[in-house]
């Protein structure tokens, strides 16, 4: 039977082939020699001439079997705080970043951690990818949910930052310290640990990206690839770091997440806190239970504050909506003008969210709904009181 390639499936093809074309030699376990990055699957793939696209979606992307299977609720273990450290990029990254005879920086950072984590209990460290043009350099670090940002780091201040900063909750003397602001969007796309996040996380990160530029957000939602954070059978894996209605930051994790997902990320997660219950794996904080949503699937996030590291850097923008979705007019915007009919039906939406949150509280609500309704009653006593006399 032929197989009909799709757009979708044709870029999944090429980035898994450019992906092993420029992945650097990582070393084995046992005798640390340079090996190819090819798994046995992959490498047969690509040897055969009537391999397509579509083979490699079904086997390591949006359309494998496994997609769907498990519940997702409950696979994030609790945890109150996330570093990133930004080094290099997805392509290069060898399969044990933390173990790695070429990759020192890292391997010194993993070693710090491992040092104290005991007393780290609570915190997550994982690598995600520098990108000049988006502000992040080798050797930054973001925290999460302090949302800081420290430049700098690097092998022989290490230590310095771990005892300061994350032991000691204290601004660091070695780093510049700068405020992260808006919503962070981290996808696994290490596929040299796990070819379907290879696969699948180079995908949503263009799509994610496409759909920010079609609403104007660029300048307020940032996507980075990340290194491996567990549950590569659940790729796509996002993880989106943004605030509620209450303004403190939380970070939810999604798996199952394919290209058709991306609008309702965007759209209900950040911009109107709603969490997409199908394909949210769990959250930063302690664990928390979701309740059933509605027709859309959707549930309001549950906001969990964090008792770690005393700074917190959270800065609005003008017209602000919920999580930093601005309806302000910016260049991107000015920019999308050949599609402004669809570009301003989102920018509308983001400006119009600020006023979806409710004001009052449930019980307010019903209190207030009792009281009128003993009104009510009142009124219709009195006008048969009058009817009859």
């Amino acid at each position: 039977m032929p197989i009909t390639l799709t757009t979708q499936n044709i870029s999944a093809l090429f980035r898994v082939h450019k992906h092993f074309s420029l992945s650097a030699p990582i070393f084995s376990r046992t005798n640390k020699k340079p090996h190819t990055l090819l798994t046995h699957t992959v490498a047969s793939m690509a040897s055969d001439a009537t391999a397509t696209a579509a083979d490699v979606d079904a086997k390591s992307g949006f359309t494998r079997p496994e997609m769907y299977k498990e519940n997702l609720a409950g696979t994030v273990e609790a945890y109150d705080r996330h570093v990133f450290v930004c080094y290099k990029n997805h392509h290069a990254w060898p399969a044990r970043l933390e173990a790695s005879e070429d990759d020192p920086f890292t391997k010194r950072v993993a070693s710090a951690f491992k040092a104290r984590k005991k007393d780290l209990s609570k915190t997550k460290i994982t690598v995600c990818e520098s990108r000049e043009d988006a502000g992040f350099s080798d050797g930054d670090v973001l925290i999460f949910p302090e949302m800081i940002k420290y430049r700098t780091l690097d092998e022989s201040n290490t230590d310095s930052f771990f005892d300061e900063v994350l032991l000691g909750g204290k601004p660091w003397t070695a780093g510049v310290q700068d405020g992260l602001t808006g919503s962070h969007i981290f996808v696994c796309a290490h596929g040299s640990r796990d070819v379907r996040c290879g696969v699948c996380g180079p995908v949503l990160i263009e799509k994610l990206n496409e759909e920010i530029e079609l609403r104007g957000l660029k300048e307020q939602i940032s996507v980075l690839a990340c290194s491996h954070i567990g549950g590569h059978k659940y790729a796509g894996n996002v993880i989106v770091f943004s605030s509620g209605p209450d303004e403190k930051i939380m970070g939810h994790w999604y798996g199952y997440v394919t290209p058709n997902d991306v609008p309702a990320l965007l759209d209900q997660h950040i911009a109107k806190g709603e969490i997409i219950q199908k394909l949210w794996r769990g959250q930063m904080g302690p664990a928390t239970e979701v309740a059933n949503g509605d027709d859309t699937g959707s549930v309001k996030q549950n906001n969990v504050e964090s008792n770690n590291l005393s700074s917190s850097v959270n800065v609005g923008g003008c017209c602000q909506g919920v999580n930093g979705v601005s309806c302000c007019q910016t260049a991107n915007f000015e920019k999308n003008k050949g599609v402004e009919e669809t570009t301003g039906a989102y920018k509308k939406q983001g400006c119009e969210t600020s006023l979806k949150w409710p004001a009052l509280k449930q019980r307010d609500i019903i209190t207030a709904a009792g009281i009128l309704g003993a009104v009510a009653a009142v009124a219709v006593a009195y006008r048969f009181y009058r009817r009859s006399g």
